[in-house]
């Protein structure tokens, strides 16, 4: 275990000083769940921790002078949206994919043999749980250099436009245009403990399921819903 950890931390460019901050990061409650003696914890409460961790650096780098500088429009509204597509679910699972995250993490053999290595919702957890591991360890600086290792060109795509897509409202302009009828999202389930849930999202145009989407958050699911709608094509869709 030290030396896959070891092999981790190379890849992160990150050595940690409490070796089992990095194994809670990596460990998902499946793992716990089939070994009652292990002795560590899951990393729910780390990425409890790592969400914050991630919204407070995101906010700060987009603030920064340099930014103004190159965007200096970018008011709260436009701000929001570029912060909230640098760490919504999607964004971290790539982050996840990159460090190949997944290999790494304890977890149950029951969640493993449901492809739970290459779950979106489980690596973005985990990429949250490994910048909390860091702040705890290192501080806000290291917890900085990491994430901005991980995240630098998909923050430079979100400010030159190339992921802030707004697909509810593009797809509600799209449906108006046609006057194709109304837009309903439902909820279909949530799953997982309250500081962590998943949300399930099914989209409707009037009594017909167009797309279905999960997120993090109800507007994020709602995007996902409404990005599969819209890559049905408008043709299958009306």
């Amino acid at each position: 275990m030290k030396s896959r950890l070891l092999e981790f931390e190379n890849r992160i460019n990150y050595h940690f000083k409490d070796r089992e901050l990095l194994e809670r990061a990596l460990t998902h409650s499946s793992y716990i769940k089939e070994h009652a003696l292990c002795k560590t914890e899951s990393n729910e409460r780390l990425e409890f921790l790592g969400d914050s961790v991630l919204s407070y650096i995101t906010s700060g780098y987009l603030y920064s002078e340099e930014l103004y500088r190159r965007c200096p429009e970018s008011g709260e509204g436009k701000l929001t949206k570029l912060r909230a597509a640098v760490v919504c679910e999607e964004a971290l699972a790539k982050q996840a994919k990159q460090i190949e995250i997944g290999e790494y993490m304890l977890m149950g053999n029951g969640e493993e043999k449901q492809g739970g290595r290459q779950r979106v919702s489980i690596m973005a957890d985990a990429v949250e749980a490994l910048i909390g591991a860091i702040y705890l360890d290192g501080g806000y600086d290291a917890a900085r250099d990491v994430f901005l290792m991980l995240s630098s060109d998909m923050i430079e795509d979100a400010i030159k436009g190339r992921l802030m897509k707004d697909y509810k409202s593009s797809l509600q302009e799209r449906v108006q245009a046609v006057g194709g009828g109304q837009l309903i999202y439902r909820v279909n389930r949530e799953e997982g403990p309250d500081h962590s849930k998943t949300f399930y999202m099914d989209l409707f145009l009037g009594d017909r399921l167009i797309g279905t989407g999960s997120g993090r958050n109800k507007k994020q699911a709602e995007q996902q819903a409404a990005k599969e709608a819209i890559e049905r094509g408008l043709h299958n869709v009306l």
